[in-house]
C-alpha cells in the first residue's frame, strides 16, 4: 500500500533543498519525492513502506530543523479536465512584418570642376 509522508523543513537556498531532495530520495521504498507548500517549505514523499521516523531524524541530521507533519495513504485524486475554448471570431493570428521605412530621395548636383587639385 503507498504511503504519503509530509515533512516540513527548515531550508536556507537551493544547495539545501537538493541535499533534502537527495537524502529523501536515497531512502528505502520512496517512489517520489516534491515540495509543496505555500513556501515549498514542506517535503511530500510518496513510496511503499517508508519509514517516515528514520527518514525525518535523517533530515534533522543533515539538514536542520524538520517535522513531521503526516502521515497516511496516497490516493489517487480525480484529474480535472481542462477544457481548450476555441479563439474568439474576430481574434487575428499575430503576423509579423518587417517595419515600413519611407525612402527619400536627395537631388544630388555633379558639376565638373576645372581646377586640377582634387584637394580644394
Amino acid at each position: 500500500m503507498k504511503q504519503k509522508v509530509v515533512i516540513k523543513v527548515a531550508m536556507n537556498g537551493n544547495k539545501s533543498r537538493s541535499k533534502v531532495l537527495k537524502i529523501a530520495v536515497g531512502a528505502p521504498g520512496v517512489q517520489s519525492a516534491g515540495f509543496t507548500g505555500k513556501e515549498l517549505d514542506e517535503l511530500e514523499v510518496v513510496g511503499e513502506g517508508i519509514d517516515a521516523v528514520v527518514l525525518t531524524s535523517l533530515l534533522r541530521k543533515n539538514v536542520g530543523p524538520a517535522e513531521l507533519i503526516s502521515v497516511g495513504s496516497a490516493e489517487t485524486k480525480e484529474e480535472k479536465k481542462i477544457e481548450i475554448l476555441p479563439a474568439a471570431s474576430n481574434s487575428y493570428p499575430y503576423q509579423f512584418s518587417a517595419p515600413y521605412y519611407p525612402i527619400q530621395h536627395y537631388p544630388v548636383e555633379y558639376t565638373n570642376h576645372t581646377d586640377p587639385c582634387s584637394i580644394m
